[in-house]
């Protein structure tokens, strides 16, 4: 009997701690890529593309958008807004790689660093969901907190596909 109400304790608590997730096309005027984030990430549309935050706030993630003539602005404003809320990069950490995700060409560039509450991985990634535009990734994330996040962070990514 004990485990019977055991049970339907924890299913009657399953749904609520389900994490909903909705896919956002973005920007959303003249979409140009997708991408699922779950709810309590707090996805919201930013001027030049989208981002969000973990709940336990260990992770950020932004992707914008850009182009031939914005591209390095978008990546100065991603230094910016890292440095502006405290991220030091160790540039001696840099690591570049390359892979395809849904059939897009990605370059990642990756460092070690720190922030105020220690030790993060630092990221950006570029891939082209489109002749003449690019989405710049920003990733953001404290050591030791992000493998917590691993499926999600997975699932995220390989979500992000071109706009149809």
């Amino acid at each position: 009997m004990k485990k019977t109400i055991a049970a339907a304790v924890i299913a009657a608590f399953l749904p609520a701690a389900a994490s909903h997730a909705a896919t956002l096309n973005f920007p959303s005027d003249a979409p140009i890529a997708s991408i699922t984030i779950p709810d309590d990430w707090g996805p919201k549309e930013t001027e030049s593309g989208i981002d969000a935050t973990s709940g336990d706030n260990a992770i950020y993630i932004s992707i914008d958008i850009a182009d031939g003539e914005t591209t390095d602005k978008v990546v100065e404003d991603a230094v910016a807004f890292l440095e502006k809320n405290g991220v030091k990069i160790d540039a001696s950490t840099q690591k570049e790689s390359s892979e395809k995700l849904n059939g897009m060409d990605m370059t990642n560039l990756d460092w070690s660093g720190s922030d105020n509450d220690g030790d993060v991985s630092i990221g950006l990634s570029f891939l082209s969901p489109k002749e003449g535009k690019l989405l710049v990734i920003t990733y953001w994330g404290t050591k030791g907190m992000q493998e917590q996040h691993g499926p999600e962070l997975q699932a995220i990514i390989t979500s992000l596909k071109a706009a149809e």
